[in-house]
């Protein structure tokens, strides 16, 4: 079987794919935005720290295998980094990442017009906001379309959402999926139709899918890999002693990600309980956030490295999302022994046990979530205890594993 890959930004799990599919000599072409060549003579002229961010779009596969469409990127990351906002403005200017996303489905279209003429591949895998037209081009020639949807379905984030509207008005800023046109949304119900296969990392956005009208194709569910575990981790639990309990916060600063809820739980606590967080803020200028952010320890942006150093050095990772496709920090603190606080709304039901290898609450309770930090205050043992089963958990699903599952379930005709 011989697939055709197509992502604009390259994460982690569409790299853990195309490796796999590469290994196994079942990758006709990956198609993304940005790519570097590693063995690239001019990389050596660079700064360090110039290189290591060019090598964020370098790629696990031969490069003779990449299809690069670079353009609109290109503008999108200018516009950005020299604050010409007017440019990149969401779904209304020509170097947004809607024009990105499209921009390459256009172009993976038409060279999936070019393939039929030759060795046609048998499949295209894309992911959301980036496959309607080349599954369209796909369905002319018989190519089946693979579909992964890293979130769960908009409808049901919608009907989810709305409820936080009215139990956090003050929040209402930062819940930015509101903003997306009735013509974007359209987009994604049509690449949900013409799916021949729906792959997604959790079962909760998997249920949300029974929210979609029409007829679906199978959907099958496989949790994203873990990153390669801490060798040692040295736990210096000193609360009994007086010291507070230090919950780290990473994502989004939105109340899709339940912040609110954290904020509130955290306040309780007095200072018992510091809190850090790291992100930025997913609206415009939500005054009640500015506030909260003034009261504890805020870090806008970390490299990667720097966000893994960070999970070691806190006691808990708090993720109380209340919509989340799977969650990627939840496994990150896992695979650096640091026990997570997560909803049942994300990844969690998916790897977590739940008192075991770390803790599950109800999405958008602020009464559970402090009563998960409550028992972790009274029982500080429990943060080495959960810690190292959350290293165990993470040593079993390296991300190779995920790329072998992945390939598995793409071959299986069910």
């Amino acid at each position: 079987m011989k697939i055709v890959v197509s992502h604009p930004t390259g994460n982690q799990f569409s790299r853990s794919f195309i490796s796999a599919l590469s290994k196994n000599d079942m990758l006709t072409e990956f198609h993304t935005t940005v790519a570097v060549d590693p063995a690239a003579f001019w990389l050596k002229l660079l700064p360090a720290k110039v290189k290591r961010e060019c090598l964020r779009r370098s790629y696990p596969i031969p490069y003779n295998k990449i299809q690069k469409h670079p353009l609109v990127e290109i503008a999108r990351i200018v516009a950005g980094q020299t604050h010409i906002r007017k440019y990149i403005k969401s779904e209304i200017s020509w170097a947004n990442v809607d024009a990105v996303y499209k921009d390459l489905d256009l172009k993976v279209a038409k060279r999936l017009e070019a393939l039929s003429k030759g060795t046609r591949p048998d499949a295209i895998y894309s992911y959301e906001d980036c496959s309607e037209f080349s599954f369209n081009k796909a369905k002319e020639f018989d190519i089946k379309c693979l579909y992964d949807l890293p979130i769960g379905y908009w409808r049901t984030a919608r009907l989810l959402l709305k409820k936080e509207l009215e139990r956090w008005p003050d929040w209402a800023d930062t819940l930015t999926g509101f903003r997306d046109s009735e013509e974007k949304l359209a987009r994604k119900d049509e690449e949900l139709r013409l799916a021949d296969k729906i792959f997604v990392a959790s079962q909760f956005t998997a249920k949300t899918l029974n929210d979609f009208s029409g007829k679906l194709a199978p959907v099958k569910v496989i949790p994203y890999g873990f990153p390669p575990v801490i060798e040692n981790r040295d736990y210096l639990i000193k609360i009994s002693e007086g010291a507070p309990l230090k919950l780290l916060f990473v994502g989004g600063l939105s109340q899709r990600k339940g912040i609110a809820d954290l904020f509130a739980a955290v306040k309780a606590f007095g200072k018992h309980v510091e809190l850090t967080l790291v992100g930025k803020s997913a609206g415009n200028n939500c005054a009640v956030l500015n506030e909260e952010l003034k009261k504890h320890r805020w870090i806008p942006s970390l490299p990667h490295a720097g966000v893994l150093k960070l999970m070691r050095e806190h006691d808990v990772l708090v993720f109380p999302s209340l919509f989340e496709g799977f969650g990627l920090v939840i496994t990150e603190a896992m695979a650096q022994g640091t026990p997570v606080i997560t909803t049942d709304r994300t990844a969690g039901p998916d790897i977590i046990r739940d008192g075991e290898n770390g803790w599950l609450i109800e999405a958008g309770s602020t009464e559970k979530l402090k009563l998960a930090i409550e028992n972790i205050l009274i029982h500080p043992y429990l943060i080495e205890k959960t810690g190292r089963a959350a290293i165990e958990t993470a040593s079993q699903r390296p991300w190779d594993v995920y790329g072998s599952e992945l390939i598995n379930a793409v071959m299986n005709n069910n």
